[in-house]
């Protein structure tokens, strides 16, 4: 592999670390398994971004003398871990962006929660299981956390609706597993809403949980991605087949949520 002048080169540890975390890759789109404590665009702290190391990666990889695009289609925060969807040209950007607002890049989390002495509260009862929690959120900027609001009537300007569901995975003695999909996208949306109803998330003290986890991380994992690919695929003779191919992705556990749950 020959040297980019761009990007600094990985080390043979790194390399092989960022490759084997590669969950899904065509010519449009990357999908990584974030650790927690990493980044996934430029924050203030400097901390190198995984953006700008995917950039480098396939660099060196490659053997790509100029410019890669790697653009962000989401974020993860730093103590969450999981899949992180990128797009690799500027139409699967575009595209997939148009496909995050209308709600069809569906993204299912694993969240293991401190459980109440009374158990995990009901919500609005959903079929197979699933119950839909809806809050009014409103993100504190100087504080960087969001608040429900706990009023009644109309919420003051600056709240956003937030929609998600959840059901039950597994029951443990301290702790409970839940599978969440987000039907809105709001700031700390999960650890936030499921705060409010007494369940925060191991490790998450910014929202209410006991203790930190000994690696820095909060028991939140990005299991799922799903979407159908909106760049058509072609035939032999260059004509576009349509949009049919479903990408759907499922993450392994790191750190602290793979420890307790054995997985």
């Amino acid at each position: 592999m020959e040297q980019s002048e761009v990007y600094r080169v990985l080390s043979p540890e790194e390399f092989e670390d960022i490759s084997s975390r590669i969950l899904f890759e065509d010519n449009h789109f990357l999908i990584f398994n974030k650790r927690s404590g990493e980044i996934v665009q430029g924050d203030k702290t400097g901390d190198e971004p995984l953006s700008e190391t995917l950039k480098a990666f396939i660099a060196q990889r490659d053997n790509k003398a100029g410019q890669v695009f790697m653009g962000v289609a989401h974020r993860l925060d730093r103590p969450v871990s999981g899949a992180v969807l990128f797009a690799k040209t500027g139409k699967g950007l575009e595209r997939i962006n148009e496909m995050l607002r209308d709600g069809d890049v569906h993204k299912t989390y694993w969240a293991l929660v401190q459980t109440p002495l009374d158990g995990v509260p009901d919500g609005v009862a959903i079929e197979e299981g699933w119950v839909e929690l809806r809050d009014y959120l409103y993100r504190d900027e100087k504080s960087n956390k969001s608040y429900p609001f706990k009023g009644k009537g109309t919420p003051p300007a600056g709240y956003k609706e937030a929609r998600l569901l959840y059901r039950i995975i597994k029951e443990l003695d301290r702790y409970t597993l839940l599978e969440v999909m987000l039907l809105t996208g709001r700031h700390h949306q999960i650890r936030c809403q499921l705060s409010s109803i007494g369940c925060p998330i191991k490790g998450d003290l910014k929202y209410g949980a006991n203790r930190s986890n000994r690696d820095g991380s909060i028991c939140l994992h990005a299991r799922r991605i799903e979407f159908i690919h909106p760049i058509g695929r072609k035939d032999a003779k260059g004509q576009a087949t349509g949009n049919d191919r479903l990408i759907s992705v499922e993450a392994p556990l790191f750190g602290e949520i793979g420890r307790i749950l054995g997985l």
